[in-house]
């Protein structure tokens, strides 16, 4: 038994009109389009469709990791939608093709976060929303060592204090495909199952990388 949860050319005219404030044409998002078969519970009924299908997009993606796809923000518009097939438990299920923006910086792309932690391996980075982001030892100008690290250079120390803001380069993306821990692997063991689905490296070698601070004068000298 089949039933028509909405007129697609009518249902498509609605969501012209509705999309998300992000702005996907800011370098490190980008749209990525996705299909899939949604499930709309019978209390969904009593909102509009556009607004059943929008709420369970941003459930069921936003803030995750999509496997080689990137980390979901938030739905940006719907593009299709099929008719509904009514299930066991009376609700429909939809076909549904949308779009979502999609924080994936590529290779080259110049970032800025915050220090979150340092170790002799490299330094740690966040961002407003996402936290995977590392720069290697390798990474960083050559003369730093590690205290917090610091940079020497023309006999100065320049110290990378946590919480400090830095801009960093993308350098790679690594992305882990989450498989569930088998029950004989739970415990301790179960840390080697526990690495972020994706996460960023980075580096902080070049002119004007590195603690936001330390090219602040220098920028303003320029600029007069």
């Amino acid at each position: 038994m089949f039933i028509l949860v909405t007129s697609p050319l009518s249902f498509m005219k609605k969501q012209k009109k509705k999309k998300t404030q992000i702005n996907p044409t800011f370098p490190n998002f980008q749209q990525s389009k996705f299909t899939d078969l949604l499930h709309l519970p019978p209390p969904t009924f009593a909102h509009p469709t556009a607004t059943a299908l929008e709420d369970r997009i941003n459930e069921k993606y936003a803030n995750k990791v999509v496997h080689n796809v990137g980390l979901c923000i938030s739905l940006y518009d719907l593009s299709k939608v099929s008719e509904g097939m009514i299930g066991q438990d009376g609700g429909a299920h939809v076909n549904v093709e949308f779009r979502m923006i999609v924080f994936r910086p590529f290779k080259g792309e110049v970032l800025t976060g915050r220090i979150s932690s340092a170790t002799a391996a490299g330094v740690k980075v966040r961002t407003d929303f996402f936290d995977e982001v590392f720069v290697p030892a390798t990474g960083l100008f050559e003369g730093s060592r590690l205290y917090v690290w610091i940079w020497h250079n023309d006999d100065q120390d320049f110290y990378m204090d946590k919480n400090e803001v830095i801009r960093f380069r993308v350098e790679g993306e690594i992305f882990v495909d989450q498989l569930p821990v088998p029950p004989h692997l739970k415990g301790e063991e179960s840390s080697l199952h526990n690495k972020p689905p994706y996460a960023i490296t980075a580096s902080c070698q070049q002119a004007g990388l590195g603690l936001v601070s330390w090219w602040v004068e220098e920028d303003g000298e320029e600029g007069e």
